[in-house]
């Protein structure tokens, strides 16, 4: 039922946005119609008003209007009231199909979106002091420590002293490398270069080698104060960069010349820099024990990504009178994929029951090579015999071999 209920979403969803893009590209052909036609008849009315304006200012003082010229100016009048009157309908119309655009818009569009939560779910005490502390956590690593302190204060959340330490420090190398200034980056990772080995880390050295490629861009004077460096430290790096640290020294024979225009130019434009910003953050958030990005930001995306999809299933639960199926409790009715940067661990969610495997309900490998949740297993035995549900083998449920990600 849940995959029937998530494909027929899906479809109507596009078939509703299809259905929209349809009526948009009619209002759009009728819009530029009228615009056209209105352009056309118009430029043709002023065209003839001003041959008669010129008709009548090339005749004399005293010259009275004769029989065909009045009747030519009656004819334009009528024409134009006649026109006008026309375009005036025309613009009725289009305004009454704009309008209707608007309603199909809303009846095919809910945007009811408590229907996709409950209402009272932050209630308890321990869920409002969580939400909290997430929300401090946030603005302590948008460096907003004044902010993030203020409300801990006035919601009585007690905070590690090092864990707010430890966001001002990364946020005030993450100021200074976005101005390229390397000197608390370089201290930095000079501090935690054990711990950086340990994760196989290149970001010690990225920054040596941006050190480096700095002070050969000063040109010849520092040609010296390069080599100095470049002895003292990339001789630990030697093993595992010594490709990059062969380019780096051909560096050397294009100082006279200057380096951007060298064929080693790529190493001096900002993406380097970038590219270091980014290593930077994401290994020190992994020394310190912290996801890179901000879990109240990361739970705020990846609602915004969910809402849609859920109001789409609410919506053809109502239509089908199903909405029984979902309680909106314990887990939701289709999966909602955020993408590989929003996995933080391997899990299993079994193909056949649509639910994630747990250690009551751990997932089973079949001698086929699929993989079913034990609960699935257990419903598809029939006596001591099953068949896959995705190949026709039929085999043992004690064949079955537990599966530990």
């Amino acid at each position: 039922m849940s995959n029937k209920l998530e494909s027929f979403a899906i479809n109507s969803g596009m078939e509703a946005c299809i259905s929209l893009e349809r009526e948009l590209d009619k209002l759009l052909s009728k819009f530029g119609g009228i615009n056209n036609h209105a352009g056309r008849v118009l430029g043709e009315l002023v065209t003839h008003v001003k041959n008669l304006q010129e008709e009548l200012n090339n005749a004399p003082e005293d010259h009275v209007l004769t029989n065909l010229q009045q009747s030519l100016i009656q004819d334009a009048m009528d024409k134009i009231k006649e026109t006008l009157s026309r375009l005036a309908t025309e613009h009725r119309e289009l305004h009454g199909a704009l309008s209707k655009f608007g309603k199909l818009i809303d009846r095919m569009f809910i945007a009811d979106y408590a229907a996709t939560s409950r209402a009272n779910i932050f209630n308890s005490p321990e869920k409002i002091t969580l939400i909290n502390k997430v929300i401090c956590q946030h603005f302590h690593r948008q460096g907003m420590h004044d902010v993030a302190e203020t409300l801990a204060k006035e919601t009585d959340i007690e905070y590690e002293f090092n864990e707010k330490e430890s966001f001002k420090e990364l946020n005030h190398i993450l100021d200074c490398l976005r101005n390229k200034d390397l000197e608390p980056a370089l201290a930095w990772a000079t501090a935690h270069s054990l711990a950086l080995e340990d994760v196989n880390s290149a970001l010690e050295f990225k920054l040596h080698r941006l050190k480096y490629i700095e002070l050969l861009s000063r040109g010849t004077n520092y040609q010296t104060e390069a080599i100095s460096y470049a002895r003292t430290h990339f001789r630990k790096f030697v093993q595992k960069h010594e490709r990059d640290i062969q380019v780096l020294m051909g560096m050397l024979l294009y100082i006279p010349n200057g380096i951007g225009s060298s064929p080693y130019s790529c190493l001096v434009n900002d993406e380097l820099w970038v590219d270091t910003y980014e290593l930077f953050t994401r290994d020190a958030c992994q020394l310190l024990g912290i996801t890179v990005n901000s879990p109240l930001a990361t739970c705020l995306n990846a609602g915004c990504a969910a809402i849609p999809a859920l109001l789409n299933i609410k919506q053809v639960m109502m239509q089908r009178q199903v909405s029984g199926i979902w309680n909106g409790k314990d887990e939701l009715p289709i999966e909602i994929d955020l993408g590989q940067e929003s996995r933080y661990h391997s899990m299993f969610a079994c193909p056949i029951l649509r639910q994630q495997s747990t250690k009551n309900n751990p997932p089973m490998r079949l001698i086929c090579g699929h993989v079913i949740s034990r609960d699935a297993l257990n419903k598809l035995c029939n006596g001591n015999k099953m068949k896959c549900p995705y190949c026709p083998i039929e085999q043992s449920p004690a064949d079955a071999r537990l599966v530990i990600f």
